[in-house]
């Protein structure tokens, strides 16, 4: 590499001569290449997962349309207020986009924006992440654009870290979140300026953005105040200690604002989706997903990673200490990974910040650990890096086929099948507005014209409780004697877990208008059927639906149509 893609970094007490402007610009360019590369590999890695979107994705969706056409915080209009989001961030830039016209509006060059403005948020924020990882190994790497583009290589390949990005949910933000405190704190460490205030003001602030994106986003308050006792100097104490609780202020400060508005709004401490979720203290156990996410990754590629970390913490300062800076929040991902209630959605969707922090980690202490190598050393580690590659890359393709074929949930089968298809049955009943309990809702919420009652208890917060307890009678006994929704349909574990069709109220008050896939039901209100004719009708909208249904299935890559209106009975 030549000195024009190159920075050494010097300690604090020299200071950097001024560059030339013709070598600024080149600074610039390499380092807008050092970016664009891996920027270019995840959008093409992207491009094999089509306009999937996850159907939680659909919750967020739902509320920014809600916000943003002046109904409130509701899941649909016509429901009460209830926090059934627990990324406030990202639903804010949803929110903004559709202001503007970007979102929820129809299709941008035939993509429909539902699909075309959340990944392309998702592509900004990686490529923000990807700014962090050379803002950061430019204050401590002579190599800086290896080490972006190695490490941005790495994680554009891990389809843990691309599907959930791309997913419609919020992890690209939290990632650029994590990787910007990451970045904050290398540079600070590298300059031996740790206990800065714009440094521990601004990692507070990031870490109130992470906090807003995701619950667990909060553990990276805990960053900046770690690293500055980690790296305290002698006679050091007081001012680490300063603008540690400067740092934790800077996060209070616009969290606490969010939580006395939830609390004003909702009466409540935790959004829905936490009650619902019912996480509870660390456990052994949880801790032992961690070793999943090394088997992911590879156990030989992971190996080979610790060793080079190990090597390069043992090399002199800058880059000993600002490795030691970055392990921090990358530990605390690994923490909050373990902590956190199992999910039942594929491909690990709480790791993203652990794979972005750990492929710069990885990279960072490859590039420099090889170049102190004689040829020899250099020759075996590459060999042995290669070998691991191909191991963890063989795994990872597979992943990914696997995942193409089967996606988590796509919210356009639910719009298909919960949304639409519901409608049709509203239409044939002559019902203007009827009730709907389903235990998917996202794709629901978009497309359907009943008001949703959430099975899972994410927007409903007395189900929320009773999922919570796992009292699955209480629920039984709220939907069918308080809540007497409309239509009703389960499926899966969800119809086992529940029992609702074994119990003699259920039986009694709904009929069943046919199956659904995955050993479901979807039934209606026996009042409302006045005879047999209007049942056949019901019944033959339902084949109708299911035809769609299993077309939707077919392709689960796809979209549903330019833009998702409530209320139709197909594609608009």
């Amino acid at each position: 590499m030549t000195d024009t893609a190159e920075v050494v970094a010097r300690p604090l007490d020299t200071p950097e001569p001024e560059a030339d402007p013709p070598r600024r610009g080149r600074h610039r360019l390499w380092g807008l290449l050092a970016v664009l590369v891996p920027t270019v590999l995840f959008g093409l890695h992207a491009l094999t997962y089509g306009q999937w979107e996850v159907d939680d994705a659909g919750i967020t969706f739902a509320y920014a349309r809600s916000v943003a056409t002046g109904a409130g915080p509701v899941l649909q209009a016509g429901l009460p207020p209830v926090e059934g989001w627990s990324n406030p961030a990202w639903l804010g830039l949803l929110v903004v986009g559709h202001w503007l016209g970007l979102f929820d509006h129809g299709a941008w060059f035939g993509i429909p924006d539902y699909v075309a403005y959340p990944k392309m948020l998702a592509l900004l924020c990686v490529a923000g992440v990807f700014a962090a990882f050379y803002a950061a190994a430019s204050a401590v790497s002579r190599r800086p654009v290896v080490v972006t583009i190695l490490a941005g290589a790495i994680a554009s390949a891990i389809p843990s870290f691309v599907i959930w990005c791309v997913s419609g949910l919020e992890n690209a933000l939290l990632a650029l979140a994590v990787a910007w405190i990451g970045a904050l704190l290398v540079r600070a460490s590298a300059r031996d300026r740790i206990a800065s205030v714009g440094t521990a003001v601004a990692c507070g602030l990031l870490a109130a953005l992470a906090a807003l994106t995701r619950p667990e986003g909060m553990i990276y308050a805990g960053a900046f105040p770690l690293v500055a006792l980690l790296l305290l100097r002698r006679g050091g104490f007081w001012r680490s200690f300063a603008t540690a609780l400067l740092s934790v202020a800077a996060f209070a400060v616009p969290f606490g604002l969010y939580l006395l508005w939830r609390w004003s709004t909702f009466h409540q401490l935790l959004p829905t989706t936490a009650v619902a979720k019912s996480q509870g203290l660390p456990t052994v156990a949880g801790f032992g997903k961690v070793a999943e996410l090394v088997a992911y990754a590879g156990w030989l590629g992971v190996l080979v990673g610790a060793v080079l970390v190990g090597a390069a913490l043992m090399r002199p300062a800058p880059l000993r200490t600002a490795l030691a800076a970055l392990l921090v929040p990358l530990g605390l991902g690994v923490v909050a990974f373990g902590v956190l209630v199992p999910d039942w959605m594929e491909q690990y969707r709480f790791a993203t910040p652990v794979w972005a922090l750990g492929a710069f980690v990885v990279a960072l202490a490859a590039v420099d650990v090889l170049g102190g190598l004689r040829m020899r050393g250099r020759l075996t580690v590459a060999l042995v890096a290669v070998v691991a590659a191909v191991l963890s890359g063989a795994g990872w393709v597979g992943s990914a086929q696997t995942f193409r074929a089967a996606p988590t949930a796509p919210m356009c089968l639910i719009v298909v099948n919960t949304g639409w298809e519901f409608n049709g049955y509203a239409d044939i009943l002559g019902l203007q507005r009827a009730t709907f309990f389903a235990p998917e809702i996202g794709g629901g919420a978009l497309a359907g014209r009943s008001l949703l009652v959430d099975g899972a208890g994410l927007a409903e917060p007395t189900i929320a409780v009773f999922w919570a307890d796992k009292d699955w009678a209480a629920v039984r006994d709220y939907v069918l004697d308080d809540v007497k929704p409309t239509f009703f349909r389960a499926h899966g574990e969800f119809r086992t877990q529940m029992a609702f069709d074994a119990d003699p109220r259920f039986q009694a008050d709904y009929l069943l208008i046919g199956p659904s896939p995955n050993g479901g039901g979807n039934w209606v209100r026996r009042e409302l059927v006045p005879d047999d004719a209007t049942m056949t009708q019901l019944r033959e909208w339902a084949v109708q639906a299911d035809a769609a249904d299993a077309g939707q299935r077919a392709t689960p890559l796809a979209s549903c149509g330019d833009r998702i209106v409530q209320g139709e009975t197909s594609a608009a």
